[in-house]
């Protein structure tokens, strides 16, 4: 599997789209995809997170990187619950603009429900880069990218 970059055509089609909500969590092509995409993710050297769409398939679901030692890892039909009020401006890239960062204001801390991967539904509150992680996958799953938000926006040298 490969991450679809957003400079590849067609495929900004994938990107840009708001996706669908899974309706079966046990079928057995939803789980192959799941452990794809675990394993997509592991390969990458800089990446916490990868959203479905950025693996070529427009469903509402996204994985966040074991280095977050988060208690789940798997996020089907996430939404986010409640955010706090005040912001940050963080450093943000994407796998997805793979020579493009910039800053990003996001919210401190998210709490955020979905359904993980055996079909249970979880409920998390998250700080630091794991809400930053979810508010920026969350965006891929309405089809809106870090470059459409952010400021200061630069390509790395």
């Amino acid at each position: 599997m490969s991450i679809i970059n957003i400079e590849k055509g067609d495929k900004n089609k994938i990107l840009r789209a708001v996706s669908e909500e899974v309706t079966d969590v046990k079928n057995a092509e939803l789980q192959s995809f799941i452990l794809d995409m675990k394993m997509t993710l592991d390969s990458t050297s800089n990446g916490v997170g990868l959203a479905a769409p950025q693996a070529g398939k427009n469903i509402r679901m996204f994985i966040a990187s074991d280095k977050l030692k988060l208690a789940q890892t798997v996020f089907i039909n996430p939404e986010i619950t409640k955010m706090s009020e005040k912001k940050e401006l963080l450093d943000e890239g994407c796998l997805s603009l793979p020579e493009l960062y910039g800053k990003v204001w996001r919210a401190e801390w998210v709490k955020v429900e979905a359904t993980n991967e055996n079909g249970r539904k979880f409920k998390m509150k998250a700080t630091g880069l794991a809400a930053q992680l979810m508010q920026h996958e969350l965006d891929h799953l309405n089809g809106i990218l870090f470059a459409d938000k952010a400021e200061e926006l630069e390509k790395y040298k």
